[in-house]
């Protein structure tokens, strides 16, 4: 009996030391990859001063955000990145809203969003063919 106590304080022993590795694993800069064996989820951006605001709760919204300096600034991959994030992201808000109003906002928005999606793929094709 006191053999399998002491197999249990060992045991939370090691889980203790495992959950302190993995927090040790976890890079206090990102990497924009979530390191292995680590719980953490979130992507954590290298370049925190290459962000753009979005917003996109109309496709008015979603055209202003476009509309921004500091969105066109970027290279084609970067906004490739952001209108996909965009158009994800009012997606699942309108399949989400329970207002019908919200709800075709937010359709309109993803709508919009998809076409910019499009274009960009017919963007990044010529771009290929160019090569």
């Amino acid at each position: 009996m006191k053999q399998f106590c002491k197999n249990r304080r060992t045991k939370s022993k090691q889980g203790e030391r495992k959950n302190e590795s993995l927090l040790e694993a976890d890079p206090k800069k990102g990497t924009g990859k979530k390191p292995k064996g680590s719980g953490r989820r979130l992507y954590t951006d290298e370049n925190p001063s290459d962000t753009v605001s979005v917003s996109f709760k109309t496709a008015a919204d979603v055209r202003k955000t476009l509309a921004k300096k500091s969105f066109k600034s970027k290279s084609h991959k970067r906004k490739s990145q952001i209108i996909q994030l965009i158009k994800q992201r009012a997606c699942v808000a309108a399949g989400r809203a329970k207002d019908p109003q919200k709800k075709k906002n937010l359709r309109s928005a993803c709508n919009y969003a998809k076409k910019r999606v499009e274009a960009s793929k017919r963007k990044t094709q010529r771009m290929r063919k160019k090569k």
